[in-house]
């Protein structure tokens, strides 16, 4: 009778959490370093580079999930806050000079919690 109860109390655990929330993978350290190579560009000191767009594919190719493209998007949230003389409109228009579709701006206003897949 007791393992019944048990049962029970687990079965009704279980139904009250639902589904398990995701967790990123993606680390913050991962998202600078892919789009390190760009700094240049989004501060006006040098050129759109094939190492700054090959960094942003590969950024955008590793966050699969929600949760990661969250953190990638809080990541390039924080980090476009912290850098002096950043060009907003070249930080926003990356992906698509690059060719890479993301479903957010880089921006330091963007909501990284209305990112939804």
């Amino acid at each position: 009778m007791a393992s019944l109860k048990v049962a029970m109390v687990v079965l009704m655990c279980m139904a009250v959490m639902g589904a398990p929330i995701t967790q990123a993978t993606i680390t913050c350290g991962q998202v600078t370093s892919a789009v390190a190579a760009c700094l240049s560009y989004v501060t006006d000191k040098g050129d759109l580079t094939t190492a700054c767009c090959d960094g942003v594919k590969k950024l955008a190719a590793a966050a699969k999930t929600t949760a990661d493209k969250q953190a990638a998007c809080r990541c390039l949230k924080s980090a476009a806050a912290s850098i002096p003389n950043l060009n907003a409109g070249k930080a926003a228009g990356l992906p698509g000079k690059c060719g890479v579709n993301v479903p957010f701006k880089i921006s330091t206003s963007t909501n990284c919690d209305t990112i939804k897949f």
